[in-house]
């Protein structure tokens, strides 16, 4: 494993899913995002950093086509199959998003908190590379992020806090704003966190 992929194991090991900053009972923005960026129940959709997350849950349970949870951590991906046992229309994928290899194309993209853990500018390169491979012509990214008002860290780690031109600059031309938000997340202690959530369009002329 990579240092960034042991990080994370440990988190995801050591730690009660109630424990962590990021935990919430229902996704209900990303649900929101994801209808408004155009969601239908025949697209495939890939959450980035899904985790424990329960976006995929949601998603199967409406009939999704085709969802594909990349994650760094294996110990969080086995606890959310746990709950989908038996889930045929799910790909669980432990690896670096950075390193990402996409084996088909993909209507949507949604990222809830794992780009901003990428602070090197190599980094933010290979990720918007590999968005650019998995997403189809006309496809939507819902990326978020910690606002520039949010938290400076997360999990011990620094994070790149972004609004949406700072996404924009680093997206470059291939893609397009579409719609922008901010958002005031709870943590299950009771904490608030504020993040800013951007839908994206990748263009005709991108490259796939």
């Amino acid at each position: 494993m990579s240092e960034r992929q042991t990080h994370w194991q440990q988190v995801y090991t050591n730690k009660a899913e109630d424990q962590l900053s990021w935990h919430e009972d229902a996704p209900a923005l990303s649900l929101v995002l994801l209808d408004e960026a155009g969601l239908r129940p025949e697209m495939t959709v890939v959450d980035i950093g899904g985790g424990t997350s329960r976006l995929v849950d949601e998603l199967v349970a409406r009939g999704q086509a085709h969802v594909t949870i990349v994650d760094l951590s294996p110990a969080a991906l086995e606890t959310a199959k746990k709950r989908l046992a038996g889930a045929g229309n799910v790909e669980w994928i432990a690896g670096d998003v950075t390193e990402w290899q996409p084996k088909r194309s993909y209507d949507l993209w949604h990222d809830r908190a794992a780009f901003h853990f990428l602070t090197a500018p190599e980094d933010q390169q290979a990720y918007v590379r590999v968005m650019a491979r998995a997403l189809r012509r006309g496809g939507r990214a819902v990326i978020g992020t910690f606002a520039p008002d949010g938290p400076e860290k997360c999990s011990g780690l620094p994070v790149a806090r972004h609004d949406a031109g700072s996404l924009q600059a680093v997206l470059g031309e291939g893609f397009s704003l579409v719609a922008t938000r901010r958002h005031e997340h709870t943590t299950p202690w009771g904490a608030a966190q504020r993040f800013q959530f951007s839908t994206f369009e990748k263009l005709p002329d991108m490259s796939r």
